[in-house]
């Protein structure tokens, strides 16, 4: 049986962000007449029924740099997969939703969207390689809204060369003015092979980003956003579904170029060459994870939660009791105010879901 979560690769962009460190290439409508087909070939291969996801996610990349042929073709094929009242998510540039796109999504059983905000200030937007404005960022809210979206998040980076609380505070009430019903908030990581990187960019010293994170958890919190995971924050009841299997360690199916799946615990990954996906090779699977790998990896996702991990469920997955190989650990973090063991749960603090590293590193 095929894990109930589906995520679709889509691998162009009509430009290079300084930031990014996903699979990605420039669209060419030559290789988008390619690569859907591809996509879902490769779909097909894993024989879906009707109704076999509860959740897809079209991520990217950009999904909107698609044409109107090829987003018709891939979300037409994708939708009866759906189950119903499921969670069809497509991730979106503000520059590229106008109202027509916006209801050709929705007309195609989309019915929640990620928009890429980013910033509301120009001067960072450029900074960044984006190439929307904040009047786009507005727009395409509204083209969402008058299409039928109901279920709308936001991006927003923080922690920018030059960014300080003032210019947060700014951004936040910004994005707060279109009350989108989810928000995930990340400060800015300089990654390896990006151009960031390449520039010698240098993330922020962390009494900085403290002092902006502080104030941007108590704030969304003043707003009714719930802060779920390390990142990502709600209004009741719109959490992302999709995201939510990631983190609670369950297998997931993924196809595209680059894209990442997990089958019977057993995780593989499509080639990121866009030559050797288009002719079938490349997907590579990893040998079945060792005990040690599986505890880690559960940690690192099941952590990032703020209700963290049941006891029970930690040992009918992995045989043995949370406490009778961790128990001096998790009071060690519970003593250093980095960690809650009540109510039959582990889980961080608030403290140690922002110094969650310290958190995975003790337990380790």
């Amino acid at each position: 049986m095929i894990p109930p979560y589906l995520y679709v690769h889509i691998p162009f962009c009509k430009s290079i962000c300084h930031y990014c460190d996903f699979p990605k290439i420039i669209h060419s409508p030559r290789w988008e007449r390619e690569y859907v087909p591809c996509l879902l070939r490769e779909l097909s291969s894993f024989s879906p029924e009707k109704g076999s996801f509860r959740t897809i996610y079209l991520g990217g990349g950009t999904p909107t740099s698609l044409g109107e042929e090829g987003t018709r073709l891939l979300l037409g094929s994708l939708r009866p997969f759906l189950r119903e009242g499921g969670e069809f998510t497509v991730e979106a540039n503000p520059e590229s939703l106008d109202d027509a796109r916006a209801r050709l999504l929705f007309s195609l059983g989309a019915n929640r969207l990620s928009l890429g905000a980013e910033s509301f200030r120009p001067e960072f937007l450029k900074r960044m390689g984006r190439k929307h404005t904040p009047e786009d960022i507005r727009t395409a809210v509204r083209a969402a809204r008058e299409a039928g979206f109901r279920n709308i998040s936001l991006d927003l980076i923080y922690g920018l060369p030059g960014e300080g609380l003032p210019e947060l505070k700014g951004d936040v009430e910004r994005l707060l003015s279109l009350r989108p019903e989810h928000l995930s908030c990340y400060s800015l990581s300089v990654l390896p092979g990006t151009k960031f990187h390449l520039e010698g960019v240098s993330e922020q010293e962390d009494g900085s980003l403290r002092e902006q994170y502080d104030w941007l958890r108590g704030r969304l919190g003043e707003e009714g956003y719930e802060r779920y995971e390390v990142s990502s924050f709600s209004l009741p009841g719109y959490r992302s579904r999709h995201n939510l299997a990631y983190w609670m360690d369950e297998d997931y199916l993924g196809i595209g170029m680059g894209a990442a799946g997990c089958i019977g615990g057993r995780h593989y990954r499509n080639s990121l060459s866009l030559s050797r996906y288009l002719s079938g090779e490349g997907r590579e699977w990893e040998e079945p994870p060792q005990e040690k790998d599986r505890l880690e990896y559960y940690f690192l996702t099941r952590l990032r939660l703020r209700e963290g991990f049941p006891l029970q469920e930690f040992e009918r997955k992995f045989g043995f009791p949370f406490l009778s190989r961790y128990g001096e650990k998790a009071k060690d973090l519970e003593r250093k105010g980095l960690a809650v063991l009540e109510d039959g749960s582990f889980r961080a603090s608030e403290e140690g879901l922002y110094l969650l590293d310290r958190v995975l590193l003790a337990l380790f």
